[in-house]
């Protein structure tokens, strides 16, 4: 934090820090005219006029202090030496003048007072026979105390000043902190949600579709298709419920149960491929992990499965007569490599897509350390079809996503 300026950290004076300042200058004024205001009256009475008037005019001034510290100080100071009534004000600026804490200025005025002071003693019909050197030595310190006393003053503001706006800043930081977690989250979930319920919206999609072609289905035949549809929606129902359950509350808990199940992994891709041609897809699924590498952590299969599902209903939009071939392999040293091919447009299909899947896996091998690329690879022959290829490569011991995998 850079230093901030002498203006910044005066606070504002209200009515009654004005009142208690301008009694203890007068006091001061007081007691200083005190002990040279009868010999004015017997010896000069013009001298104990000059100095009333004199002394009035400084206190007007002084109630500029903090517009013009510099002026105002060296003009109440150089009243000294004709009014003792001054050196209540002139005091007043001076420590107005030391919090600002620049040296010139507060050696300036120091010096200034003990000359002044000294002047003061040659003019004034003092009744003092004290030698000059003792004058000298109680202005000296007198003056010191009043500028080590702004100082002081200036210091503490200062620090008040630094400790608050410290404060301010840790709030704003802990609320931009807050709105980027939300934004995150808010990312997270919408990015599980297409990955949890793209799927099942297409299997419901494509059997609904399928259903508009077909004229020739018996009664029995139409109720087991939309009997599928039924469960198709039920399942899309319960993975929505279960994905929405971490904004429920902080623990995922309501009734006291968990409305979170257990995420699929790698261990239900069978399932998922298995559902996948139920549904009419056709698919080639080959599992070419390392038979001696154990099983593949659960944070690492999570993402496989979302990219085989995500390409399986890519498949299913885009080319939904096509063979989709799926490999996964891998081992411990290589990391997990998933690659999907189809070919490209073969078959209709009326399945919008908002073109954000690939996106959100992007994001989601990224987020584990690995990388997903998607392309077209060109037949060699050219009456053969063009390949759409989504090849994605994960480390095999991929970290955790600090406090999301547990309610993703």
């Amino acid at each position: 934090m850079d230093a901030p300026a002498a203006d910044d950290f005066q606070p504002p004076l209200r009515w009654y820090s004005q009142v208690w300042r301008y009694l203890l200058a007068l006091l001061l004024g007081l007691l200083a005219w005190s002990s040279v205001m009868q010999a004015q009256l017997d010896r000069d009475p013009v001298l104990f006029w000059v100095d009333l008037g004199v002394g009035l005019v400084a206190f007007v001034l002084v109630a500029f202090r903090r517009r013009w510290p510099f002026t105002i100080a060296m003009i109440t100071i150089l009243m000294g030496p004709i009014s003792s009534l001054a050196a209540g004000p002139a005091s007043l600026a001076t420590v107005s003048l030391a919090t600002r804490r620049r040296w010139w200025q507060v050696i300036t005025a120091g010096v200034l007072n003990v000359v002044v002071s000294m002047v003061y003693y040659e003019i004034q019909p003092d009744q003092s026979t004290d030698p000059w050197w003792v004058n000298l030595s109680v202005t000296v310190a007198v003056v010191m105390a009043i500028l080590a006393w702004g100082m002081f003053i200036g210091s503490r503001r200062e620090l008040v000043w630094t400790l608050r706006q410290r404060a301010e800043t840790a709030e704003a930081e802990r609320d931009l902190r807050a709105t980027q977690a939300r934004t995150t989250e808010r990312a997270r979930i919408a990015r599980e949600m297409h990955d949890v319920l793209a799927h099942r919206i297409s299997q419901i999609s494509m059997h609904a579709g399928a259903l508009t072609y077909r004229e020739d289905l018996s009664a029995e035949e139409m109720r087991s298709s939309v009997a599928v549809i039924q469960a198709k929606a039920h399942e899309a129902l319960t993975d929505l419920r279960e994905v929405l359950g971490v904004l429920r509350d902080a623990n995922g808990v309501e009734g006291g149960g968990p409305l979170t199940g257990p995420q699929p992994t790698h261990r239900d891709l069978g399932a998922l491929i298995a559902d996948a041609r139920e549904a009419g897809a056709v698919i080639e699924y080959d599992d070419e992990l390392a038979a001696d590498a154990g099983e593949l952590p659960d944070v690492v299969g999570r993402t496989v499965y979302r990219i085989v599902q995500e390409g399986i209903t890519n498949a299913g939009k885009h080319a939904p007569a096509a063979t989709l071939r799926i490999r996964v392999s891998g081992s411990p040293a290589d990391g997990v490599d998933v690659v999907l091919r189809n070919a490209l447009g073969f078959g209709p299909t009326r399945t919008p897509g908002a073109g954000l899947g690939l996106v959100g896996l992007t994001e989601r091998a990224e987020l584990r350390g690995g990388t997903l690329e998607h392309h077209i690879e060109h037949a060699a022959d050219p009456a053969g079809a063009d390949l759409f290829v989504l090849h994605a490569w994960l480390p095999w011991a991929a970290e955790q996503e600090p406090g999301h995998e547990e309610a993703s």
